[in-house]
This record gives C-alpha cells, sequence and structure tokens, in this order.
C-alpha cells in the first residue's frame, strides 16, 4: 500500500508539489488568525455585581444589600447560578449564565434586575454596580509606580504616588482599547480631615450632624440662572467647589446672634491621609501596584505591545524620580516562551520527519 502511494507521487510530483504549497498557505493563515491567550476560555458568560457601604458589618450587608440583590437576579432569563460574597462594607454577587448567552446582553438583564432591586435597598447606600467586562484570566499585566530615591517617601512621596496613579496613570490606561480595568494596590490617599472640638461645640450648641452638613454641602457650585442686558445673556453660578483647606474651613455651619459660625470654629481642618487598609511594595520599596485587565477577545500580545509604548509615553512626563516599573508580571512572557517551545518542537519534529523520510527513501 505504501508502494503505491510512493510510486503515485513520484508520478505525480506537480500535484503533490501544488498540494503541499496549498496546505502551507493555508496553515499559515489559519494560524495567524487563532486566538492566543494563557488558557482557553472555558468560562460560561459571568456578570459581576459590586456593592459598597462604607463601614457596614458583614451581616448588615448580607441582610440589607446582598440578599435583596440576589432575590432579584435570581430566575433571570439565561441565569444558571448566583453566588455571592460579602465582607466589611462589600458585596461582591457573581451570576453566571448559560452556555452560549451573548455578553453584552447578560449585562443588560443584570441591569434591567438592578433597577428593580434598588426599591428594595436601603436609601442612604450607593448603587450597586457592574464590574467592567474583562477577561477570566485575570490580569495580563502589573506595574508598580515607585520613587527612585527612598528619601522621597518620607516626605509625602506615597501620596504623590497615589495621586498619580489614580489621577494619571490610571485614566490614560483606560483610555488604550481592549483594556477592560485597572486596579491601583497601596499607596496614601489624601483627603480634608475635619477634626472637632467637643468643647466648641457645646459652646455654639451645635451637633455632630450640623457640622457634617455644612461641609458637604459647602462642596458644590450653585446655577443661579441667566442675567441678560443688552441684548446679551451673562451665565451666573456661585463657586463653591473645595480646592483648598481654607475653602472648607470657612464653610458656614449656622448663625448664632446674626453671626456666622465657621468651619474653623468648631474644629481643625487639615489635609491627611486615610486609613490604610493594604499596601503595595516593589523591590522592598514602598509602590503603588496596578493590576491591568483587558477585555473579552482582545489579543494579549498586541494590547501588551501597545500598553509598553503607552506606558514610554507616560514615563516621559512623569516628575523627576518617579518610575514605572513594567516587569513585575506579564501573561505576555508566557504566551510567548509557550511559542518559542512550539516553534522549536515543530522545527525539530521537521527535520526528524525529513530525515526519516530520506531514509526510507533511500531504502527503496
Amino acid at each position: 500500500m505504501i508502494g503505491h502511494i510512493i510510486q503515485w507521487s513520484l508520478r505525480n510530483r506537480l500535484f503533490v508539489l501544488v498540494g503541499s504549497l496549498l496546505l502551507l498557505v493555508w496553515g499559515g493563515v489559519e494560524t495567524a488568525r487563532t486566538p492566543v491567550d494563557v488558557f482557553p476560555d472555558l468560562t460560561a458568560p459571568t456578570v459581576t455585581v459590586v456593592t459598597e457601604v462604607e463601614g457596614m458589618a458583614p451581616v448588615d450587608m448580607e441582610a440589607l444589600v446582598t440578599f435583596p440583590i440576589e432575590t432579584a437576579l435570581n430566575g433571570a432569563p439565561g441565569v444558571r447560578r448566583v453566588r455571592s460574597s460579602t465582607k466589611i462594607g462589600l458585596s461582591v454577587i457573581t451570576v453566571e449564565f448559560a452556555w452560549g448567552t451573548d455578553a453584552y446582553l447578560a449585562r443588560q438583564i443584570v441591569a434591567e434586575k438592578l433597577q428593580l432591586a434598588k426599591a428594595a435597598l436601603p436609601p442612604d447606600i450607593e448603587a450597586p454596580v457592574m464590574a467592567p467586562a474583562a477577561s477570566i484570566m485575570g490580569e495580563i499585566m502589573f506595574i508598580a509606580l515607585t520613587w527612585d530615591d527612598p528619601a522621597k517617601v518620607s516626605d509625602g512621596g506615597t501620596v504623590a504616588l497615589k495621586n498619580t496613579a489614580d489621577y494619571v496613570l490610571r485614566k490614560r490606561l483606560l483610555a488604550v482599547p481592549g483594556v477592560a480595568e485597572v486596579l491601583p494596590i497601596g499607596g496614601d490617599l489624601q483627603q480634608f480631615q475635619v477634626t472637632l472640638k467637643p468643647e466648641r461645640l457645646a459652646a455654639y450648641g451645635l451637633t455632630i450632624d450640623e457640622v457634617v452638613k455644612a461641609a458637604g454641602g459647602a462642596n458644590r457650585n450653585a446655577a443661579a440662572g441667566f442675567y441678560a442686558e443688552n441684548g446679551q445673556e451673562y451665565l451666573i453660578q456661585g463657586i463653591g467647589r473645595v480646592r483648598t483647606v481654607e475653602d472648607i474651613a470657612e464653610a458656614v455651619v449656622a448663625v448664632k446672634n446674626g453671626q456666622p459660625v465657621l468651619l474653623r470654629h468648631v474644629a481643625e481642618v487639615g489635609l491627611g491621609t486615610a486609613v490604610v487598609r493594604g499596601i503595595g511594595s516593589t523591590n522592598g520599596k514602598p509602590a503603588v501596584v496596578l493590576g491591568i485587565q483587558r477585555q473579552p477577545a482582545t489579543n494579549t500580545l498586541e494590547l501588551t505591545r501597545v500598553l509598553d509604548r503607552t506606558l514610554a509615553d507616560i514615563q516621559a512626563s512623569l516628575p523627576a524620580g518617579m518610575k514605572i516599573e513594567t516587569r513585575l508580571f506579564r501573561q505576555a512572557d508566557f504566551i510567548e516562551v509557550s511559542i518559542r517551545n512550539l516553534l522549536a518542537a515543530l522545527r525539530d519534529g521537521a527535520i526528524l520527519i525529513v530525515a526519516i523520510v530520506f531514509a526510507f527513501l533511500l531504502s527503496v
């Protein structure tokens, strides 16, 4: 049988060569179009719903937030399973849909159910939000923002790292096509802090609630319509957005005996840092670590190359001494190593096959 095949191939050399070339071209085209990732996507379509209520106990969080949302989501069209995890001030609900369900249709169904669930939630909590549509492979890259000089860390350097990571680095990376989410870890969050003086509150006859309302109400602009004159309209606006410590300190809490009581009269106002709930570091130095997640069906290798160019552009505009570490973790490295190993195996296999075929033909 093998002898007949060999003789037929020798008699029809042109046909065999053309067929081989066509198969080679077709295989190359399909190889270039084949999706490349660390692992195949074998997870059913899922949508994650996150609700945050600062400081709420897990028991209350589960009874007042998680359970009403789960009740609304159970029984939705195409839903296979609903799972939840409740922590201090955080509720995470994962909704798993049937295989083949369009991801955007699943998100639309969840969004409609969340609108119904809002009526059963406490009135003073933030509305539940859906997490971005990200790949199940998790973060494709971890980067770190740090200082070259360790001395800058003690001089408010971690606050500068956090501000740069949140308002510069994260916003630029989210604008890259294919990036689903950028999650920062570590750094000190800068905030305005108001420290009340109980004796001053008692002297003025004020309560803590009055001070809280005054501080919150001072941080907003007010629209006052238009002023028309000589055929022209002028926009009237009350500027009240807080920009400095002095802006908060001058907020009016109440009026006593015809005199305004300002916030600085009953409290100390200054800049500080929020309570630290997590830290980030790289090579033993404090840093802000950012995890970058990609959107589904996005090529990891191409997105990594675009991110490298974007990070190089951002690095050029950062303050002196601030550096972006880009080699903490990269899924692209695993993929590239796997491809190199595959090509090496194909090369060695092809050489071995050719050698065996020639040895066989010479023995005929």
